[in-house]
């Protein structure tokens, strides 16, 4: 092996990857390194991928790419102790290429295939290594320090892409801790059902897909919420919450994903399945503000480790990875022409961020969850009154229905004040939508 590259890329998730099969394909030389036992090993996320960036680099790549189903419809739920109110979506359009760029995902195969085709490309790619620290020389970063033997391994520019729990994009001072507020802990369950039940159950045509995400007694009434994915022969099913609100409620996340699963609207979606996998993980939603320094000398930070989430509605995750990796391998291809890679030879990746959907999506949608922990009665008084009143609205009794549609209303407005609900909803769909 050399000791010198032109690349140093730490993580083999999604951005990652996406950098150093760029730059292969430019013919510079990359080395990765990945921690598992093999690239989507310890790779954990709730399951859908959002494919615009994948579709450039590799098109129509959904042909060969071990995807499970495409996404055509979407649910949100809303849940009381008992009882569910929903809006759903489908649209015919998602069942036509590039299918909305919308997969369900298993990503312990997923990721596999992405790295396979990096290194086809030429990257080198190194599982089973951990990398320890960066190797600094005069203020530049000019390499990593590898837990094995000759671990010194130097190259032009370093790219840091080790997800959620960045301890080296924190020690090179450019990140700081994150709280327990600003990073969220998910739970995920892979659970098997036959495909034919899977596509009888949520009304599915043979590859179409649904995502359904839970609010409300969903999480306890915790802001938070849970999904069921649908994949071709399993279903992934999960929780998550920031880790602050799980600590003030004294709850577990194995607890919470057992009183989830037991909710009796989902158990419905899930009888006879049996459970395969068990995985948790970290997501970082650190809002806008509190984005990270995302370059210096000889150094970028992509995807997770630099915060790349959008927390709304949207839940997107992996679409961001891959534009930063993308990006970083642009600026780094530009900064090897001029020879130089500074922090200001690197800068270009921060100004292609700024002028994409990545930074103007944090920009609008990344302090959701900021907002949204200042009303935490959006997650548990309103679902309950809401829920409450449309029982009473739809209630079959001898009373005129004139009497009892007024008397599920009084009900709501005991329990809820109408114009501060109504402030509240103003401020929420500002916030996720």
């Amino acid at each position: 092996m050399t000791d010198k590259f032109d690349c140093i890329v730490v993580g083999a998730g999604p951005a990652g990857v996406a950098c150093a099969y760029k730059l292969a394909k430019a013919g510079l030389s990359v080395i990765v390194f990945e921690r598992g036992e093999y690239p989507g090993s310890k790779n954990v996320s709730g399951g859908v991928l959002y494919s615009t960036v994948l579709n450039k680099l590799i098109p129509d790549f959904w042909q060969e790419a071990p995807v499970e189903r495409h996404v055509a419809k979407r649910r949100y739920s809303i849940l009381s102790k008992d009882s569910e109110m929903a809006v759903e979506f489908s649209f015919d359009e998602f069942n036509k290429p590039p299918y909305n760029n919308s997969f369900t995902v298993l990503r312990s195969k997923f990721d596999r295939w992405f790295a396979k085709k990096a290194e086809d490309a030429g990257a080198f790619i190194l599982t089973e290594t951990v990398v320890d620290d960066f190797i600094r020389e005069s203020g530049k970063v000019i390499g990593v320090k590898a837990r094995r033997e000759g671990g010194d391994i130097y190259a032009n520019v370093v790219v840091c892409a080790e997800g959620a729990n960045s301890l080296l994009a924190e020690k090179t001072g450019l990140k700081k801790k994150p709280t327990d507020h600003q990073m969220i802990t998910a739970e995920k369950e892979i659970i098997s059902l036959p495909r034919e039940v899977i596509e009888d159950r949520f009304s599915l045509d043979s590859d179409e897909g649904m995502t359904i995400e839970f609010f409300g007694d969903a999480v306890k009434g915790m802001i938070g919420s849970g999904f069921i994915y649908t994949n071709k022969d399993s279903l992934s099913v999960g929780v998550g919450c920031p880790i602050s609100v799980m600590k003030k409620n004294n709850m577990r996340p194995n607890d919470l994903m057992e009183a989830f699963k037991s909710h009796p609207i989902v158990r419905k979606f899930l009888r006879g399945g049996k459970t395969e996998e068990l995985s948790a993980k970290m997501i970082p939603e650190p809002g806008y503000k509190n984005l990270p320094a995302l370059i210096t000398n000889g150094l970028l930070i992509v995807g997770d480790a630099a915060g790349f989430v959008n927390p709304s509605l949207y839940r997107e995750g992996s679409n961001m990875a891959m534009a930063s990796g993308v990006m970083a391998a642009e600026a780094i291809l530009e900064a090897k022409e001029k020879g130089d890679f500074s922090e200001a030879g690197l800068n270009s990746y921060v100004k292609r961020l700024n002028e994409s959907f990545v930074m103007k999506d944090l920009k609008r949608f990344g302090d959701a969850p900021e907002r949204l922990s200042g009303m935490p009665h959006l997650f548990k008084e309103y679902p309950d009154a809401i829920l409450k009143m449309a029982e009473g609205y739809f209630t079959v009794s001898d009373m005129p229905k004139r009497e009892t549609q007024q008397l599920a209303r009084q009900h709501f407005r005991d329990k809820i004040s109408v114009w501060k609900f109504l402030w509240d909803m103003y401020k929420a769909r500002r916030a996720i939508m």
